[in-house]
């Protein structure tokens, strides 16, 4: 008989995880990641379930506190879990829904007719990741609380108190394990409280930070045609008041609010279930073709377009558009490399048919509002003719062909883009030193001279007189524009945003972040956008040395060199990358196994695409509100 070896593969070696053993084992699978982007998605999970409550009617307020110990605790005036034994199961309904995967109440659509988080794992799945958790629930004119440790019941469910309103109150802790930083934001966490009360008009959201004393409330009473005013706050509008309308078609409501300015992006806010689908679906489909069938037909009718005027299509149609969209569906299905592209076809049809009739009875009451969209959409066909020849031009001087890339990019030497990158650094000198210390086989250099252009405000053509668009344009060969652009073609699996920290550097990054988010926005949707994270200080004692990237970095490296040095603790701030020489640069900020890179997402589209509006935009006084409300934010200011 054949002994076993290290390598056989048998029954023995099938190993099954009880309860939430998994979660824990491999979180990313179901938060994203570990890192701050995951530690946030704990706070999303349960302010869902909320959420959920509120869609069902029986909820209006939610209140978000990042206390001082580094918890979180979600309060809301929903129903409460209930706490009663469950009938197969023997133990309290309360404490499968904390300890059980696919657990709740969201399955046969009897509790909740929609909802957004659909799979039953997002409050077990907290409860798992956290080193304690508890959970107290109104309900019944009662009070009841359990306690978990790590997803574990560590207390029975027990009577604390009476009280005649119902609701849910959970605090946690995330696990020191799991996330190495424990540090909440308040800005990240109230971006996505803000929008879901832009998405909820009824609904009152407060989050509040004990340490800081910061503290917002956000009430939306015009909901969608609010939401269209905070994106545009930063632009010039095109008609007065944006458009909105809602019904209902086979059980499915849809809302929809959009408006016109004079820019030259298209900006479009998709959501199910107040889920953002970030990379649209059938809902969004149903809308565009409504949108450009409709207004194309008002052309028409009231003989808008003459002779000479070229076809209006699409892209014309959406150019300075501003919309958002948010349907609710009882079974959605998501599909798409993010899962958040909507799949159900006969969405489609209902979001098709309720835009144009709700558009066309519009257009029929405000025909003089219908005429100043018209005459945008006709200045957008011409700006893309205009856009059209110029690339053309551009073209012949083989400005923007794959096979002639720039002078001074240092390309490298594998044609595999899987396992490529390029650097888009900050200045000559920079530049020089990221040359010498790069790996040539998979690394690229392109040294960006000064400021780019700022293209919040910028046509196609006009982009395209810039050298320096011109050139990351060629280096990465995806082409620019509505029609060029092409994914597939994009030459460079990482595009790696590097400048110096200071405030010359943050202005160059943010520049770059509006071009690609106004141009090239399916190059960060796909994960390709990264920004580097140079080091802020190197510190050294002797024979030590040290580089940090963050103040409370630099202060326990102090200390702890200061305590055991024998030597003078020396401490260097970096104010630019040209500062280290090649071999340090590689080290802190170019290799792969030693540095810190910043993944650009989408997830905060909307707020994004606001900020950039409000900081890059032409209007002056919305830049100014910002920069006052946020100043008193700022901690190190380098000038």
């Amino acid at each position: 008989m054949a002994q076993k070896t290290i390598d056989t593969y048998d029954a023995s070696q099938i190993q099954i995880l009880k309860g939430l053993e998994a979660v824990r084992r491999r979180p990313a699978m179901y938060i994203g990641d570990v890192s701050i982007r995951g530690l946030h998605h704990l706070v999303n999970e349960v302010v869902d379930n909320s959420i959920d409550e509120a869609l069902a009617g029986y909820c209006n307020s939610i209140e978000v506190i990042i206390n001082k110990d580094s918890s979180v605790t979600v309060k809301d005036n929903g129903r409460g879990i209930p706490v009663d034994i469950h009938p197969d199961q023997q133990r309290s309904a309360l404490e499968i829904v904390m300890t059980v995967l696919h657990a709740g109440g969201k399955f046969d659509k009897k509790a909740y007719k929609v909802s957004g988080g659909l799979h039953g794992v997002g409050v077990s799945v907290v409860n798992a990741l956290s080193e304690w958790l508890v959970a107290e629930v109104s309900r019944d004119g009662k009070v009841y609380r359990q306690e978990y440790e790590r997803g574990i019941p560590v207390t029975s469910i027990k009577t604390v108190g009476r009280r005649k309103t119902t609701g849910t109150k959970i605090t946690f802790l995330p696990d020191g394990e799991i996330f190495k930083k424990r540090n909440f934001s308040f800005h990240i966490i109230s971006e996505r409280l803000r929008e879901l009360a832009f998405l909820n008009s009824e609904l009152k959201i407060a989050i509040q930070e004990e340490k800081s004393g910061k503290q917002e409330t956000f009430r939306y009473r015009g909901g969608l045609l609010e939401f269209i005013q905070y994106l545009d706050q930063g632009r010039n509008p095109v008609i007065r008041k944006p458009v909105y309308f809602s019904a209902e078609r086979d059980r499915v409501p849809v809302e929809v609010a959009f408006s016109y300015n004079d820019s030259y992006t298209e900006n479009i806010y998709s959501y199910v279930n107040n889920i953002h689908t970030i990379e649209g679906g059938s809902h969004l489909v149903g809308f565009k073709t409504a949108l450009t069938r409709s207004l194309n037909q008002f052309a028409i009718k009231n003989k808008l377009l003459k002779g000479k005027d070229p076809n209006i299509i699409g892209e014309d149609v959406r150019e300075g558009l501003t919309a958002v969209i948010s349907c609710k569906v009882a079974d959605p299905q998501f599909e798409g490399q993010t899962k958040t592209k909507l799949g159900n076809s006969e969405v489609k049809g209902i979001v098709e048919g309720i835009v144009n009739e709700k558009l066309s009875l519009y257009l029929e009451k405000n025909t003089s509002i219908g005429r100043k969209i018209i005459e945008k959409c006709k200045s957008s066909a011409k700006s893309r003719e205009a856009a059209r020849k110029a690339k053309e031009l551009t073209r012949r001087k083989s400005a923007l062909e794959n096979d002639t890339l720039p002078g001074k990019l240092a390309d490298c030497s594998i044609q595999n883009k899987e396992n490529t990158e390029i650097f888009l650094v900050e200045g000559d000198s920079a530049g020089g030193s990221a040359k010498q210390g790069r790996n040539r086989r998979f690394q690229a250099i392109l040294p960006l001279r000064g400021k780019i252009l700022n293209v919040e405000r910028r046509s196609v053509e006009k982009m395209l007189s810039n050298e320096e668009i011109r050139t990351i344009v060629s280096a990465l060969g995806t082409g620019i524009g509505r029609s060029d652009f092409d994914i597939e073609k994009v030459r460079y699996n990482k595009i790696i945003i590097m400048t110096d920290a200071d405030v010359d550097g943050a202005h160059i990054r943010t520049l770059l972040l509006t071009f690609f988010f106004r141009h090239m926005r399916t190059l960060i949707e796909q994960g390709h956008l990264y920004i580097a994270q140079p080091p802020l200080y190197r510190i050294w004692a002797g024979n030590s040395e040290h580089y940090v990237y963050d103040e409370e970095e630099r202060e326990k490296v102090y200390k702890s060199l200061t305590a055991s040095a024998k030597n003078k603790v020396n401490v260097q701030r970096y104010k630019g990358l040209g500062e280290m020489n090649p071999e340090q640069l590689w080290r802190t900020t170019m290799d792969p196994d030693g540095r810190t890179l910043l993944r650009v997402t989408i997830e905060e589209a909307f707020e994004a695409d606001h900020t950039f509006s409000t900081l890059m935009g032409d209007n002056v006084e919305p830049r100014r509100k910002f920069i006052e409300e946020n100043a008193k934010y700022v901690r190190n200011l380098d000038v």
